[in-house]
């Protein structure tokens, strides 16, 4: 009897409805004027917004603090005059606290740097020397008709020795002896 009763209401529904629209031409969908737009995630931007900020915060803040307390406390160098027999090293000549630290523990010594650099100039010297060396030697091996001697790596006899001497001990112990007659 339950089923008769619920399906009867579902009719009865239908032809409410059916009703509805064929008065009014308009199906009513419990609809308004507000919609509802849909857009992208804002979570990634949020999401850069926070990090941003976090790092900014953990980096701004300590480097101000030791911004201000070098400028505050230690102060710009002043000049003095220098003890006799004493050279001053090279992060010496900064005014600033914090220059004078970074050329200390950080950089290096422009006198290293000049040096290295020197270095790498007579490197490059002795390369263009021994090209040039090598190509009068390759010119005169062609004008002289002469041969490739110098490709040629001189081998000792030493190890032809050994091996020879190996080769005829195992062919005795295998009983291929080399008698001649």
């Amino acid at each position: 009897m339950a089923t008769w009763s619920s399906l009867a209401s579902g009719i009865v529904r239908n032809l409410t409805c059916r009703s509805t629209v064929q008065n009014y031409g308009i199906q009513k969908r419990m609809m308004s004027d507000r919609t509802m737009n849909i857009t992208s995630s804002r979570w990634q931007w949020h999401k850069f917004k926070d990090l941003l900020h976090f790092y900014v915060i953990i980096g701004l803040i300590p480097v101000g603090a030791i911004v201000f307390y070098a400028n505050v406390f230690i102060g710009p160098a002043t000049l003095t005059e220098i003890p006799e027999g004493y050279t001053p090293k090279h992060w010496e000549y900064y005014q600033h606290p914090i220059t004078r630290w970074l050329a200390k523990n950080i950089f290096t010594n422009p006198q290293q740097e000049y040096e290295k650099y020197l270095h790498q100039l007579y490197e490059e010297d002795e390369k263009m020397k021994i090209l040039k060396l090598q190509k009068k030697v390759h010119d005169l091996m062609r004008l002289r008709q002469d041969h490739r001697s110098q490709h040629f790596l001189p081998i000792s006899g030493k190890y032809t020795r050994v091996s020879r001497k190996d080769a005829e001990a195992m062919d005795e112990t295998a009983g291929f002896s080399r008698s001649s007659p």
